[in-house]
């Protein structure tokens, strides 16, 4: 299995997992104890990597450089026309939106396939806070004279973000719930083997012992 080098820093990771559980996993405090032990069984030997997020990511990665070589195309012809601020917005965004884009793919591809949720989540926010409104900027934007293959292709490309952040959501809430369950299992677990082996689960002592100095049997006898 090859091992995958993440960008995301440790603590950034710690952050994105907390905040992928804290909004992706579902409340489920009113199910039954015995439907949530049977639904909880299911949920831990579910493959829970997203196939149509991966189909999109696949499909994605072949699209991005013809969408990049269009709109570069396209920026040149119209770049001259344009005013200097617009000139200095659009190459900006060009350039950001390809290097972040880059970074996006691959935490998308390393968070589905290895089930990573800090860089699935990492994948989402990309998708969802950067790449979403600069592309909603070039396409809607009048005063960057959108030109017809322009307004195709960032459609296109728009159409792919929409249904990957959608496909990521979904995948995240599958993946967070997984790792809850597998957690709480974890813990259960692990006060069942206390019982099981006569230890305390509260001070780690075999039961019906005491740390008390107890006299000897042969000074009583005395």
């Amino acid at each position: 299995m090859p091992v995958f080098y993440s960008p995301v820093s440790q603590n950034l990771r710690m952050g994105l997992a907390y905040v992928g559980g804290s909004v992706f996993t579902n409340n489920r405090t009113g199910d039954s104890d015995h439907a949530r032990e049977q639904e909880d069984r299911s949920v831990v030997n579910e493959l829970v990597s997203h196939l149509p997020l991966q189909m999109l990511l696949y499909f994605n990665m072949f699209f991005f450089p013809c969408w990049w070589f269009s709109a570069v195309a396209m920026l040149e012809v119209k770049f001259y026309y344009l005013p200097g601020y617009y000139q200095a917005l659009l190459v900006t965004g060009m350039i950001l939106l390809t290097v972040v884009e880059v970074v996006r793919l691959y935490l998308g591809y390393v968070g589905n396939l290895k089930e990573k949720v800090p860089e699935l989540a990492a994948f989402w926010l990309l998708s969802f806070m950067f790449q979403l409104p600069v592309l909603l900027f070039f396409l809607t934007d009048e005063g960057t004279i959108i030109l017809p293959l322009e307004r195709v292709v960032h459609s296109i490309y728009l159409l792919f973000l929409l249904a990957q952040i959608l496909a990521a959501f979904l995948a995240l809430r599958t993946m967070t719930r997984k790792l809850t369950v597998l957690f709480h299992l974890r813990q259960f677990g692990e006060v069942e083997t206390l019982h099981h082996t006569g230890m305390s689960c509260v001070y780690g002592l075999p039961y019906h012992r005491t740390v008390l100095p107890m006299p000897e049997t042969n000074n009583m006898d005395h």
